[in-house]
């Protein structure tokens, strides 16, 4: 592979992202959650290559990104509860794995063979405005190695996949640093916690159900976002040979939220364990609430914690 190129978010910078997805190639950009590794969701060859980048497996679907609810129409069926949801979470940091629409063009590795899409419509300016510049819809799943830590800045993306993407467009640090809730399934299960919090979700949906044994949506992985060391959670300090993510005020190495403000650690959440990864040591993880953003992130440490 050639060198990847680092784009900048100006008209100039957005066409040749435009143009290298156009050709099959992939371009990491920035959302208000992650950067996405972007390919041609229509293109085969464009979807096996993000897999092929990421060396994620081909059985766990990917999140297709598209600018408003109209482009969503076009690939997904949506009843009134998709709706409802749809006019209250985007654009922003939400998924839904909807029943596929029909002529939906959407590559079935996509989807992983399924008869569902997951679909979002991202906030994120640059997102927006590469999504215009392309035309079409993007796969994108987050731009790292499958199973590493996500990536919130350009920086992250060279480290992981640079020399095996096209392009990568520098929009800066993401804002949010978790990656989308997704929900889908009848009854209408929580997929994965993300961005926005369940108990907006419930307000409108009622109780969510529990997901099933299937894979249907990105995240959905025992071990994922995983450092090289071994974490260790609830931890009130750092043991001989770790290093130490704090909560709160705290004796630590580096700090989520010194103030435990759950918004501003989902922030720091990746680029923290980016940090903490490069010593080369184990991690130890203070405890995080298991409410509102809480849920999300502590879904990530556990999966980083998991066996693998």
């Amino acid at each position: 592979m050639k060198k990847t190129q680092l784009l900048d978010t100006s008209a100039t910078g957005l066409e040749t992202a435009a143009d290298l997805l156009a050709d099959g190639a992939l371009v990491a950009f920035p959302t208000e959650t992650v950067y996405g590794l972007g390919g041609d969701a229509r293109n085969p060859q464009a979807v096996a290559r993000i897999f092929e980048a990421k060396g994620r497996p081909s059985f766990n679907p990917l999140i297709v990104h598209v600018p408003n609810m109209a482009a969503a129409e076009r690939i997904a069926v949506f009843d009134d509860t998709a709706r409802a949801l749809a006019d209250a979470f985007w654009p922003g940091p939400f998924t839904m794995v909807l029943p596929l629409a029909p002529d939906h063009g959407i590559a079935s590795l996509v989807t992983a063979e399924l008869d569902t899409v997951a679909v979002r419509v991202p906030a994120h300016p640059v997102a927006q405005a590469l999504l215009a510049a392309f035309g079409g819809p993007l796969a994108a799943p987050s731009a790292n190695p499958s199973g590493q830590i996500s990536p919130t800045t350009a920086a992250h993306v060279l480290s992981g996949l640079g020399g095996r993407i096209a392009a990568i467009v520098d929009g800066g640090a993401c804002a949010v640093g978790l990656e989308s809730t997704i929900v889908g399934g009848a009854p209408l299960a929580l997929l994965r916690p993300g961005g926005v919090p369940v108990a907006g979700i419930e307000a409108i949906t009622g109780p969510l159900a529990p997901p099933d044994a299937q894979i249907t949506a990105p995240g959905q992985l025992a071990s994922h976002y995983a450092p090289q060391g071994h974490v260790r959670l609830n931890a009130t300090q750092a043991r001989e040979g770790e290093v130490m993510l704090g909560f709160g005020l705290m004796e630590c190495d580096v700090n989520l939220s010194e103030t435990a403000d759950l918004a501003q650690a989902a922030a720091r959440l990746f680029d923290a364990l980016h940090v903490l990864d490069a010593t080369g040591r184990d991690i130890a993880v203070a405890p995080i609430p298991e409410h509102g953003l809480g849920q999300a992130i502590n879904d990530r440490l556990r999966r980083a914690a998991a066996p693998r």
